[in-house]
Order: C-alpha cells, then structure tokens, then sequence
C-alpha cells in the first residue's frame, strides 16, 4: 500500500493551511481570489466514489467547514466548488470565492488571467486568518 504524497503541481502552486481530519487544506498561490483546495490524504485517490461512506461524509464535512469559513471572512456573492481533476490527477476539491469585480467574473477562474502570487506579508496575514477561522 503506498502512502499519501501530495502531487507535485499542488505542492509548487498552493501553500499548506492547515490538516483537518481527512483533508490537507491549501491556500492556491493567487492573490486574486480567496481560494482553498481540500485534499484527502489518502494514497493513489483520482475520484470521490473511491472514498467509502464514511470518507465521503467527512470530505463533505470539511467541505462545508471550508466553505463556511470563506463567507465568514471573505463574504463572497458566490462560491464555486470543484473538483476538476484534468491537469492535475490527484483527488482535490477547489473552493473559491467569488466576487463581481475578480478579475475573471462571471467565467470560471481557469486560465482568464495569470495567478498573481501573494506578497510575503499578506500571504502570512492571509494564512494567519483562515488557520484562526479554521481552528
């Protein structure tokens, strides 16, 4: 049985936030929208069904966590949740908040405009929010 690593693009374009009980909570490296990315931290997973019930129910848990904390902080008139998987195979959940004036409204956030990684002073305040809102 092979162990969990994170794969290689995820760990080169998002920051660690936190662990929750079945996920890896990562902050994407874009400046431009709040967004977070669950991954389950388990071995060799592409796709939700491979999770038994009780994975599911814990993914759909921290999902709704993630999700609750992003319009606590950030109040956005939408979240778009996804879990796309075509560049990158590894089972991962985005969560982002959106707003009117984001840079790719109303499309979705892929390939509109290039990422613009966070300053170093407000990636740690930003980190330094979410893990409180998170805890």
């Amino acid at each position: 049985m092979s162990m969990f690593t994170l794969h290689p693009q995820l760990a080169k374009d998002t920051v660690w936030v936190t662990d929750l009980a079945l996920c890896k909570v990562l902050l994407m490296n874009d400046a431009q929208y709040p967004w977070l990315i669950l991954v389950p931290q388990l071995a060799d997973l592409r796709e939700i069904y491979e999770l038994n019930s009780e994975q599911r129910q814990m993914l759909w848990e921290e999902s709704d966590q993630v999700s609750r904390v992003l319009v606590q902080v950030f109040n956005p008139i939408k979240l778009n949740i996804a879990a796309l998987g075509n560049m990158v195979p590894q089972l991962h959940i985005h969560h982002i908040a959106r707003f009117t004036t984001d840079p790719a409204w109303p499309a979705p956030v892929w390939g509109k405009v290039p990422a613009q990684s966070y300053e170093a002073t407000v990636l740690e305040s930003r980190l330094s929010q979410l893990r409180e809102a998170l805890a």
